[in-house]
């Protein structure tokens, strides 16, 4: 259970992602700042980490001697996850990018025949490729159905292209946040921890935030005091806490792709998480009740997904004993 309750308080910290995005988009703040400076502001705040606990050399020889994955899979996991979800706040309200969002449960499942896992074969330890988690899949559909169920609602009062813009961008980020993770921990190996690899990440992705950056500054010009302000919240709760905390929990399952899949599960709380923050701090409308039922149908698939993997790992004890 030990990488559940990681994976559950990640899932609190990411909700902050999701409504100081908003309240930065409803106070005029570009995508753009909201995207680049969360990156941004956490290097010092990771540095600092990984200095004290002086790992920093094998992660800084790590990237020497293999720049081109840390480049390539931290644009996927990093940027290709981020700069759309910030793009999606200008089109939904935080809760709902956050229900979408739990698309990443089905997009990593779907993921996993591209990886490797291991497994005792006579009295070895063999890599084998990874089978689709059909059961756990299955249980994902229920939460597929509630965010089509609070998306139906949304629809209704938007044009589809609209609603488009708040869908599409959130499908890719559901797709590149597991595989820039997954791909970063297949290549390490567990050679470094969670502090390094999300510090590798980050930095590997700097150049194309500070590029980002620089199209910013000439389209926008710079950000707002309150926009930094808020941006660096985002880093510290989402992009420090919540990231190592949920690197912390896929760690403690790498190799299991069963595991993985319900510690990725556990990120449905980001929906509850971000509705009740919308509403003590920025004072949204209440959803109608078609999204309080997609909502609770998500919630549901989270809850059943995770169940069907644990109750797997109890009769699989039984048969070894």
């Amino acid at each position: 259970m030990g990488p559940i309750i990681f994976g559950i308080f990640a899932a609190f910290f990411f909700a902050f992602t999701f409504v100081l995005n908003q309240s930065m988009e409803l106070s005029g703040g570009s995508w753009i700042w909201s995207a680049s400076l969360r990156y941004i502001f956490m290097v010092p705040f990771l540095l600092m980490i990984v200095i004290l606990r002086r790992n920093l050399k094998p992660l800084l020889l790590s990237m020497k001697q293999n720049p081109v994955p840390w480049l390539l899979w931290s644009f996927v996991g990093f940027v290709l996850f981020y700069a759309p979800l910030t793009y999606a706040a200008a089109y939904s309200p935080g809760w709902l990018i956050a229900g979408t969002w739990q698309i990443t449960i089905i997009s990593g499942a779907l993921l996993t025949p591209l990886f490797y896992e291991t497994r005792h074969s006579n009295n070895r330890l063999v890599k084998v490729r990874a089978k689709l988690p059909l059961k756990g899949l299955g249980m994902s559909m229920i939460i597929l159905l509630g965010v089509l169920l609070m998306q139906l609602e949304h629809a209704k009062h938007i044009p589809i292209e609209t609603a488009l813009l708040g869908i599409v961008p959130v499908l890719i980020a559901s797709f590149a946040y597991p595989m820039g993770n997954r791909k970063m921990m297949d290549f390490t190996k567990g050679s470094l921890d969670a502090y390094q690899r999300v510090l590798g990440m980050t930095l590997a992705s700097l150049p194309f935030w500070f590029l980002l950056s620089l199209y910013g500054l000439y389209t926008e010009g710079p950000p707002s005091m309150n926009q930094s302000y808020q941006s660096l919240l985002v880093a510290l709760s989402s992009g420090v806490i919540a990231t190592i905390l949920f690197f912390k929990a896929t760690d403690m399952v790498r190799g299991n792709m069963q595991k993985l899949a319900a510690v990725e599960a556990t990120q449905a709380m980001e929906v509850l998480f971000a509705l009740a923050g919308e509403l003590v701090i920025l004072s949204m409308p209440l959803p109608s009740p078609l999204s309080w039922f997609g909502i609770f149908v998500v919630m549901l698939g989270m809850a059943l997904h995770s169940y069907s993997t644990i109750r797997k790992k109890v009769k699989s004890l039984k048969v070894s004993a």
